[in-house]
């Protein structure tokens, strides 16, 4: 069985062996200030998270701004080509170093006092420094904090002691290997700020269950049924087919209405516009829609010189979602590549929702020949990054607003929600939650467990 296609078995569902009984998720957990709180102290300093692209940090002097609640990490391309994190905060009084990101930094000096340091975090002048006594510049290096890349993706991790990120992201490299992520190039972030938790805003991101209700459209086109799931601790996947019309219509659509449904949801994908009709002229004896909307993404593909000959119909359509502790979700498929990030707010009911926009590049495309990539701030209200994920985003702030009433106290979870259940999973390992605070009925059958102890 080829690496990142385990959906060649057609009759395994997004279920697979039903639990026992439902998951049993605390509601409180998504709007607790004091639960938040905890995952402020016990969590987020102690999780890998994507913070930008290789492309934000490309060159030397290049320097990217990543926050995540209250935390900050000064990502910098050091002269010597060495790519170097650091907590944001000057040693003096704490003032943040850099804000946003940019290019050309030949030094990182605070704009409150002009403490300086060289772009490896030593401490190169200190102004007034008869006033601090034997103040040695060595003792006050940056406060570094961990960085590390897989396939043009940026990672930190503010405990200096996690374990290694190839450790962490466990089977997804191998799982995915096939894609080649490294030949895709950031285009454009969009930041949406969201009247909802990070939990809610991910959760979304996690299963399958809502295409049939929330995204109609959608369920036309895609086998939202057979979508097998794999959990492997920090990491699990899902991956559906696309191209072909959801079982729940039991066989009563055209493949006019499959194309047509493609075309409106993710004709972009294919270059098609919207109204772009059905290809019969150019169907050939026992091609299926699926097959033609391979042939088209592979001609858009090869319209900017990239080639995608070695890719069947089945690595063109089926799209394979991964999901990375706590908040990351990434979308492939030979042609595609979107991945999104929830953060926390400034409290428990507000989060942001980040999309890093990428296109496949010919393979040895040097990144520098590229603009950096644009970085574009919104909200939920204005935001309109196409109609699925449009939806996606409008029913956040409802969903929130729910989990406050009274009357709710718990999430009920099926086995097609276990990688919501395995965010639960692994928040109460990180934050060390007693019995009496964990969520019941956690009884998926099959699921690998993380045996690894927070680091």
């Amino acid at each position: 069985m080829a690496a990142g296609n385990p959906a060649r078995i057609r009759d395994e569902d997004a279920i697979g062996t039903p639990p026992e009984s439902p998951a049993l998720v605390p509601a409180e957990r998504y709007y607790s200030p004091a639960f938040a709180a905890l995952e402020i102290e016990r969590m987020w300093p102690r999780v890998w998270q994507l913070a930008c692209m290789v492309d934000h940090v490309a060159e030397p002097g290049d320097y990217f701004e990543y926050r995540c609640g209250p935390y900050g990490v000064l990502i910098v391309h050091g002269d010597d080509g060495v790519l170097r994190a650091f907590q944001n905060a000057c040693r003096h009084r704490g003032n943040s170093l850099c804000v946003g990101s940019g290019t050309g930094l030949r030094e990182i000096k605070c704009g409150y006092h002009g403490w300086t340091w060289d772009l490896a975090g030593t401490l190169v002048r200190v102004p007034g420094r008869k006033g601090f006594g034997a103040l040695r510049l060595a003792d006050f290096p940056l406060v570094p904090a961990r960085v590390d890349t897989w396939e043009g993706l940026v990672f930190v991790n503010l405990d200096i002691a996690a374990m290694p990120l190839a450790e962490y992201l466990e089977a997804v490299p191998d799982d995915i290997a096939w894609c080649n992520l490294a030949d895709f190039r950031c285009c454009a972030t969009l930041t949406v700020e969201v009247d909802a938790n990070w939990k809610t805003i991910a959760d979304g991101f996690s299963e399958t269950y809502h295409i049939q209700t929330l995204h109609p459209e959608l369920l036309r086109c895609v086998d939202d049924v057979h979508a097998p799931q794999r959990i492997w601790g920090h990491t699990g996947k899902s991956d559906q087919p696309y191209g072909v019309p959801s079982p729940r219509f039991a066989g009563a659509l055209t493949d006019e209405e499959v194309w047509d449904a493609y075309v409106e949801t993710q004709g972009a994908l294919m270059g098609a516009a919207e109204g772009t009709p059905f290809p019969a002229d150019e169907r050939r004896p026992g091609q299926t829609v699926a097959d033609l909307i391979a042939a088209r993404t592979r001609a858009f593909a090869a319209a900017r010189g990239v080639s995608l000959d070695w890719a069947d119909t089945d690595r063109m359509t089926r799209l394979h979602q991964y999901n990375v502790f706590p908040n990351m979700t990434l979308l492939t498929n030979a042609d595609h590549l979107t991945i999104m990030c929830s953060r926390p707010g400034p409290d428990p009911d507000h989060g942001e929702l980040v999309m890093f926009v990428m296109t496949r590049m010919p393979p040895g495309a040097p990144r520098n020949d590229l603009d950096k990539p644009t970085d574009v701030r919104t909200t939920a209200g204005e935001a309109e990054p196409g109609l699925v994920l449009t939806q996606d985003i409008r029913i956040l702030a409802g969903l929130q607003r729910g989990m406050h009433q009274p009357g709710f106290t718990h999430l009920v979870l099926s086995g097609e929600e276990r990688r919501v259940i395995n965010t639960h999973r692994n928040l109460e390992r990180y934050l060390d939650l007693p019995e009496s605070q964990r969520m019941t009925g956690d009884n998926l059958a099959g699921d690998s467990r993380n045996q690894v102890e927070a680091n």
